[in-house]
């Protein structure tokens, strides 16, 4: 007997304005659910859409609804942050045809082997493509690509996506249970940088996980500024006033900013146009004082 797929169990394609998005991202291939399709949506989204917390240090909140989704990432041409971009891409597959299974993972950031427990906060998808047995994960949320799909393969071990690196293991969990760990090649050198596992996720899930980085205390991301920008060929990070480009051969610049920088730095590095209101909310930066 096969189960119901529900409404909630799916990604709501079907109300995508899927022209709107493929402008978007700049995407004008073949709208079939292949391999080559896959990596194309995936570079176009990642390295189009920047990766941003700027609604929570405005005061507002984080709506997951694909409508407000769509007005914001499409039409208004913003970014944001995992639970956002992946819902959007999630849509989008859906809607060419692709299996799509969210995940979950820690971000671990270096503390993978120091005992530290981090929240399964950041969503990722699993991606499969009709006809073909393998399978694909795709991290369009993440800030920091990869710029294309990666093959959930056992004994990976180091590849390239681009010029960037990345290297794949296989762990073992909780009661056994497969954990994967996703490694990436930066200044610092190999980092750790998320695990995750193979348990479906759904978007009541990332509504849980949402609600608790946009508002949790000591969640990084109500504090200050944090906005990404990943290009085949750097990325940009601003972090509070503090603003660094790195490089796929591991070299990286840093500068420090003048709060009344933010907007025009928003622009020209991240291709985030605030409007007026909005700017000079950023620039009184009454974040500054939590």
């Amino acid at each position: 007997m096969t189960e119901a797929v529900h409404r909630d169990d799916r990604w709501l394609g079907e109300d995508l304005d899927l022209d709107a998005y493929l402008a978007r991202i700049g995407y004008i291939g073949p709208r079939a659910a292949t391999v080559e399709t896959l990596r194309a949506l995936v570079r176009g989204h990642t390295t189009t859409i920047p990766f941003e917390n700027l609604e929570i240090i405005l005061g507002r909140g984080i709506p997951l609804d694909l409508e407000s989704l769509q007005d914001k990432l499409i039409r208004r041409r913003r970014g944001g942050y995992c639970f956002e971009n992946v819902a959007v891409f999630a849509a989008a597959l859906e809607r060419f045809g692709f299996g799509v299974t969210g995940l979950s993972g820690r971000v671990t950031y270096g503390v993978l082997d120091a005992g530290t427990l981090r929240p399964a906060t950041h969503a990722l998808l699993r991606v499969t493509v009709p006809g073909d047995d393998r399978v694909w994960i795709c991290d369009v949320g993440f800030g920091f690509g990869p710029l294309e799909p990666f093959e959930l393969l056992d004994g990976r071990g180091e590849f390239g996506l681009g010029d960037w690196r990345y290297r794949l293991e296989r762990r073992t969990g909780a009661l056994g249970a497969p954990l994967w760990v996703l490694f990436q090649r930066s200044h610092e050198g190999w980092l750790d940088r998320h695990t995750f596992t193979e348990d479906p996720q759904y978007r009541i899930d990332y509504a849980v996980g949402n609600h608790f980085v946009s508002t949790f205390p000591r969640s990084p991301f109500i504090s200050r500024p944090y906005v990404q920008r990943f290009l085949p060929g750097a990325h940009h990070i601003l972090d509070d006033l503090r603003l660094t480009t790195e490089y796929p051969d591991g070299a990286a610049q840093t500068r420090d900013l003048d709060l009344v920088d933010l907007p025009k730095v928003l622009v020209e590095v991240f291709d985030i146009d605030l409007d007026e209101v909005d700017a000079a909310t950023l620039v009184t930066g009454p974040w500054r004082a939590n």
